[in-house]
């Protein structure tokens, strides 16, 4: 697989010199050059060999970042990656500027053929849970399990704390918004995200708040930044009008693999109210409704997530057989020893 520490010439020549992504912990991060697209892939290595592979797919304005605290929680269980779509976290835009689902679904699908990784236990949030819908839909082969927090599938009537987000679609609206808001400093957008995002914004830590300014600050310099967030906002949009087969919906319904949905009952984006849809549309699932949680569930409560995921692993026949002989070891050696 072809892979590079830097973008390629094509899609970031001249963009300008910004502050360095951080890298937490434990993670890797890595571009890698594919046909019409450079994707920053987010890793933390596996605890040992032979374990499935995940991938993990952001939401809009999001980045690999969202699911480092997830990817910690499963280390043992699954070989975790993250992907940063086209235009977003360190991933430069698409060569041919398209930030529809489609177009996010086939930069995944394609970093997923060059890899060789499939078939992966697939996770999306937001966008990307629409993005992933529709991997799994079109390209069953690459897909082992699917997990959806709060996936972007279309709702006939839309929260109104939902609406100035699909505003940003509109032509124009993101420069308008942008320019209204320049004297914000990066502390104010992030909280205002964050009591966007978050069912209860005080479980964020100080540092994990100083790590979103930061990043917000370096991503506020890069000149696509206002364009990637329009264009993606514009494409889900698009995506809730599409009828026939590439409706969403109608996608969800083509899923074969076994699918954890998360919903949040605090969620300002996704309507709580969707999960019941959703639980009818994909035909081997599991709900996971948590009341306080948000719209980024993963990030809200990772380690609720892990379980639930562990267990869909389980019941799908999954099972990270590996992980308890591990631990069945560990724990006869622990024994032996006191």
């Amino acid at each position: 697989m072809p892979s590079t520490e830097s973008p390629s010439v094509s899609a970031a020549s001249v963009l300008p010199r910004v502050a360095p992504v951080r890298v937490g912990e434990g993670e890797r991060l890595r571009s890698v050059r594919l046909p019409g697209v450079t994707l920053s892939i987010r890793s933390r290595p596996p605890v040992r060999e032979g374990l499935p592979p995940a991938l993990y797919v952001h939401g809009l304005g999001g980045s690999s970042q969202n699911w480092s605290s997830l990817m910690a929680e499963l280390d043992g269980a699954v070989d975790s990656e993250a992907v940063d779509l086209p235009g977003f976290g360190d991933s430069p835009p698409p060569d041919d500027g398209d930030y529809s689902v489609t177009g996010h679904a086939r930069a995944v699908i394609r970093h997923l053929d060059a890899a060789g990784r499939g078939p992966v236990h697939l996770f999306g949030n937001s966008l990307g849970g629409a993005v992933t819908t529709r991997v799994a839909a079109v390209r069953p082969d690459l897909v082992r399990s699917l997990t959806l927090v709060s996936p972007a599938l279309p709702e006939l009537r839309i929260q109104r704390t939902a609406v100035p987000t699909a505003l940003l679609g509109v032509p124009g609206v993101a420069a308008l918004f942008n320019r209204f808001t320049k004297e914000w400093t990066a502390e104010q957008r992030v909280r205002g995200v964050m009591a966007l995002c978050y069912g209860d914004p005080g479980r964020v830590t100080e540092e994990a708040f100083r790590h979103a300014v930061d990043e917000l600050e370096r991503r506020l310099q890069l000149p696509y930044f206002w364009d990637a967030m329009a264009r993606s906002a514009r494409g889900i949009v698009n995506a809730y009008t599409l009828g026939g087969q590439h409706g969403l919906w109608r996608q969800a319904e083509r899923v074969l693999a076994p699918t954890l949905l998360v919903y949040g009952g605090r969620d300002q984006l996704v309507g709580f109210r969707m999960a019941r849809k959703a639980a009818r549309a994909f035909r081997d699932c599991r709900l996971l409704s948590l009341p306080d949680a948000g719209h980024v569930a993963m990030m809200e409560y990772p380690d609720v997530v892990a379980t639930a995921f562990r267990e869909l692993m389980a019941e799908a026949g999954d099972a990270d057989a590996g992980g308890r002989r591990a631990a069945e070891a560990d724990r006869v050696g622990t024994e032996a020893g006191s």
